[in-house]
């Protein structure tokens, strides 16, 4: 594997439009994808550390909104002016479906073998424990079906199950065979639909939600229609500004005004995410980082030249498998050191309350940070394994799958 491979993957903001240069790539914002993807990494590891319990990362959760908003700008970006006939559309959502659909079966199959180990809790007596049987509380074979069909974040389901971060490409994959069937009807007006969305979404949070933005099974589509449409919207509108502005930011080097604009956006997301995760200010969400888009889109500061070293970059090459391996990383993290527990006497594992609820997971203390370092180390590691051997043969076979259509 190349370096070229991590820094361009093909998943990327690259321009299609009209009087910008052909393959321009937003390469701050895929850095972006990958920091998102690694805070909601935190926000569900159950530690009793004061960072698992920090306003920050309790409330981040939030940063789905973020791919949200994201996915947005990536999709009218890059398709606004290629859906205008019916094998463009069929082409679209072939891509669109080879891009989430290979990791997550493979994510499934992971739980499931899993779930099938535990069946010998069921006819051992000596592997008995106090958790719940295999095959139950959302991990249901009723469910596994949902989620074979994606429908786990649209509606279906009572609850989050099996790899419940999925529940956002579920509504993200419909959200865009929305968006295809919607610019292929409406063409240039298309836009219209966008506003309603952003305007209408947000409304009908406020009135029917229960949880502020901490909707995912139930109103997960709804969620991801309100920040995909102030993404789409600046694309639709502001793509080729940016692009313009952007090249000149790039050819002249970080200005000191657009670092302290930076600075600036970082501290109003860091604050607003704190303070706005467990009300109803939250559901304004997706258009705080829609403006954090806007700024970083242009590169023009020291905190955009950061974004594109190529750390950074790789980070946001892995986030879509950072973001679907993360939960059965940590759950085996856990079952590893509950057995290092019983085996050494260590106090590892045990009962502890998450930001209100019970959870069993680390304690405080140094342990704690031990474990959360850990936990991303593998995750990252894991990530790396599945995005060389899921994610890039996968979306290669459609993409040349899709050119015989």
């Amino acid at each position: 594997m190349t370096q070229t491979a991590f820094l361009n993957p093909s998943d990327a903001v690259v321009s299609t439009h009209a009087g910008t240069i052909a393959g321009d790539r937003f390469q701050v914002l895929d850095s972006w994808r990958g920091i998102c993807a690694l805070l909601v990494t935190l926000f569900h590891f159950p530690t009793a550390s004061a960072i698992s319990q920090s306003g920050f990362v309790g409330s981040s959760y939030l940063f789905v909104d973020f791919f949200f908003v994201l996915s947005g700008f990536v999709m009218a970006s890059s398709y606004a002016n290629r859906l205008g006939r019916p094998g463009e559309v069929i082409r679209f959502a072939l891509v669109r479906f080879g891009r989430i659909y290979p990791l997550h079966l493979v994510m499934l199959a992971a739980f499931a073998a899993f779930a099938a180990f535990e069946l010998l809790r069921l006819v051992l007596p000596q592997l008995h424990g106090t958790g719940a049987a295999p095959f139950t509380c959302g991990f249901d074979l009723k469910s596994l079906a949902a989620n074979l069909l994606l429908l786990q974040g649209v509606g279906f389901e009572d609850r989050l199950t099996w790899n419940a971060p999925s529940w956002s490409i579920s509504a993200g994959f419909f959200a865009c065979l929305l968006f295809a069937g919607v610019v292929f009807v409406a063409g240039a007006r298309a836009w219209i639909w966008f506003v309603a969305a952003a305007v209408a979404a947000p409304l009908f949070l406020l009135g029917f939600s229960t949880h502020h933005m901490d909707v995912s099974y139930d109103f997960g589509f709804i969620r991801c229609l309100y920040g995909f449409s102030p993404g789409a919207l600046l694309a639709w509108f502001q793509h080729d500004s940016i692009a313009g502005a952007r090249q000149v930011l790039l050819a002249n080097g970080p200005r000191m005004s657009w670092t302290l604009a930076e600075i600036v956006m970082v501290a109003v997301i860091v604050l607003f995410v704190s303070l706005a995760g467990d009300n109803d200010a939250g559901i304004a969400a997706p258009l705080v980082f829609a403006l954090a888009l806007f700024l970083f889109a242009h590169e023009g500061g020291w905190i955009s030249a950061l974004l594109r070293t190529p750390f950074m970059l790789t980070l946001g090459a892995l986030s879509y498998s950072i973001y679907m391996v993360h939960i059965f990383v940590q759950a085996r993290l856990i079952n590893v050191a509950g057995l290092v527990e019983r085996k050494l006497g260590l106090g590892l594992i045990g009962d502890i309350v998450l930001r209100g609820e019970p959870a069993t997971g680390f304690g405080a203390g140094w342990t704690a940070t031990v474990a959360i370092v850990v936990m991303l180390a593998a995750t990252i590691a894991v990530s790396w394994v599945t995005w060389r051997l899921v994610e890039m043969p996968a979306m290669a076979w459609f993409r040349r799958l899709s050119k015989r259509i």
